[in-house]
């Protein structure tokens, strides 16, 4: 038994030098073809971090869904991608991640002017809530994982939510390793979003989503979505932005291998 007194850092290294279980590395290489595109030293490093994400954080079945160790493993191995190479304390905001099978219905405001709002309910492939949840449909999930080339991926856009959220309010500002950082990195994503701004209301193509015109924190996400899986295009076409990314994910998917 392990003593009461056990640290955060202590527990956590005790879960990562466990053994990765044969059939999750089977569910990687099924479902999760970015897994197979890293170096050796990544996986190994994304393994240790699926297994404390799988320990730490409590999964739910939505909608009927019965929960497997391969949804599990699939949205851990998708969010703990964002997590490589960076000293990060593991989505500590977040408690639960609830599933359903498909899209689902949740209850949207959105302010339409003069005071008013507007209520109703609409269909939803994911949401990141402040108080410790994100909300997943795994159909969608699933199929993000397998399309590494599409651009589109609801576990990469709902975590970097919750990167967003780490301090405060989601507002395209995650907490950056040096003040100095804010800088530049308000210039550029601030610059790239007023372009995508301009470029969907004109109906201008952008390898950045439209939706990313939404609003700051939309904008990060979406450019998080593309850095990981249009890295070659994004960097060909807003080098500056993808060097902001570059630098706070510590992570160049430019330089993953290519897969047969």
């Amino acid at each position: 038994m392990f003593g009461i007194f056990e640290t955060k850092r202590q527990r956590r290294n005790r879960i990562r030098s466990q053994p990765f279980p044969d059939h999750w590395g089977e569910i990687l290489s099924r479902e999760v073809p970015l897994y197979q595109r890293l170096s050796k030293e990544d996986r190994q490093e994304l393994q240790g971090l699926i297994q404390i994400f799988l320990a730490e954080k409590h999964f739910e079945g939505c909608g009927g869904l019965t929960l497997t160790d391969a949804i599990r493993v699939t949205i851990a191995a998708q969010a703990c991608v964002l997590l490589l190479h960076r000293e990060t304390d593991l989505y500590p905001r977040l408690i639960t991640i609830l599933v359903y099978p498909s899209a689902y219905v949740a209850r949207a405001r959105e302010p339409i002017g003069g005071g008013l709002v507007l209520e109703g309910e609409v269909a939803r492939l994911g949401e990141a809530w402040k108080d410790g949840v994100v909300v997943l449909a795994w159909d969608d999930v699933r199929s993000g994982a397998l399309d590494i080339h599409d651009g589109h991926n609801v576990v990469l856009h709902e975590f970097a939510h919750q990167l967003d959220q780490e301090n405060g309010p989601a507002d395209g500002a995650p907490i950056l390793e040096h003040r100095s950082r804010y800088i530049s990195w308000a210039r550029v994503l601030g610059d790239e979003y007023e372009q995508l701004r301009k470029d969907a209301a004109s109906g201008r193509l952008s390898v950045l989503d439209q939706y990313g015109a939404t609003n700051p924190a939309e904008f990060f996400a979406v450019a998080t979505e593309c850095y990981f899986e249009k890295s070659e295009e994004l960097r060909r076409t807003h080098p500056e932005l993808f060097e902001e990314l570059k630098a706070y994910y510590r992570f160049d998917p430019t330089q993953m291998t290519t897969l047969d």
